[in-house]
């Protein structure tokens, strides 16, 4: 196993995290916007009020997102244990 496969192997990993996790965090990251844009004209100081909404945004996004998420990690992994004779040279 040569550095540029094993450097190939952890630039894959590390775009298959940025690549799955980017959508729930992005909703996350909208729905705390609109919150906080809703509390500043309204001037409610509430620090609680973005959890309820964050949770059911981020809960629908892995809810229509899930099964392309795993399909994505497990599709990895088949690769990762497919060439395994390969790294183990």
């Amino acid at each position: 196993m040569t550095v540029e496969m094993v450097a190939d192997m952890m630039q894959d990993a590390l775009f298959l995290v940025l690549k799955t996790a980017a959508p729930p965090l992005l909703v996350s990251l909208v729905i705390g916007l609109a919150v906080s844009i809703f509390q500043t004209v309204t001037s409610i100081q509430e620090q609680t009020l973005t959890f309820v909404p964050k949770v059911v945004g981020i809960f629908l996004t892995l809810m229509l997102l899930g099964h392309w998420i795993l399909t994505s990690m497990s599709n990895y992994m088949t690769n990762l244990w497919d060439n395994f004779s390969v790294y183990i040279r």
